[in-house]
């Protein structure tokens, strides 16, 4: 009865895995879908995805254009007024993030306009990183819980959404990684030029 019972046990884990990994596939078709729907794709790389690595200075626009300035200030404007989060604190933060590119994607695996990690996409509910609405509002979400935990403090903000917050707490403000501190003197560069 015992054996009856582990053999049974056993096999409920694997349907729960394989549920698993069918919902994983799924997401990834979404996101496929999502991506060939913003980006017209030739035959010759149908199926491909692309990976960019750097999407400000990629410089050709062939696998992931930027969104017309009309619609990526909507969708800031949008997220700033239900966030409360400076339209051109969200706007810097998508041009160092994806040059307002939606499909883009990091070699670690950010998505969309503002980079998210799959694992902070899923925590804040997005269905779709590569929606710009989706993404935007998640990012600026993302970015409200940042300024409301370092009361507005823009370098450990941004340091946070780069490296995240663990490795800023850590380190007591931006973390001594050169790709962070390019990162936030990027952004704050960006700002100074809108004052």
């Amino acid at each position: 009865m015992l054996l009856f019972l582990l053999i049974a046990w056993q096999s409920d884990g694997l349907e729960r895995q394989r549920a698993a990994i069918e919902k994983q596939r799924a997401a990834v078709e979404r996101q496929k879908s999502s991506v060939r729907q913003q980006v017209k794709l030739t035959p010759a790389v149908e199926g491909s995805f692309f990976v960019i690595s750097d999407p400000v200075n990629r410089g050709d626009g062939y696998a992931c254009p930027p969104l017309p300035a009309i619609r990526q200030q909507a969708l800031i404007d949008s997220a700033s007024r239900k966030t409360q989060v400076p339209a051109d604190l969200i706007s810097a933060v998508i041009e160092q993030e994806s040059g307002f590119r939606p499909c883009s994607v990091s070699e670690k695996g950010a998505m969309g306009l503002m980079q998210l990690m799959p694992s902070t996409a899923d925590d804040l509910g997005v269905q779709d990183p590569f929606d710009p609405d989706q993404n935007v509002e998640a990012g600026a979400a993302l970015l409200k819980t940042l300024l409301e935990r370092y009361d507005g403090d823009l370098n450990r903000v941004l340091g946070a959404y780069n490296a995240g917050p663990g490795t800023v707490d850590e380190a007591g403000g931006v973390p001594a990684i050169p790709e962070t501190m390019k990162y936030v003197e990027g952004i704050l560069g960006r700002l100074q030029k809108h004052d």
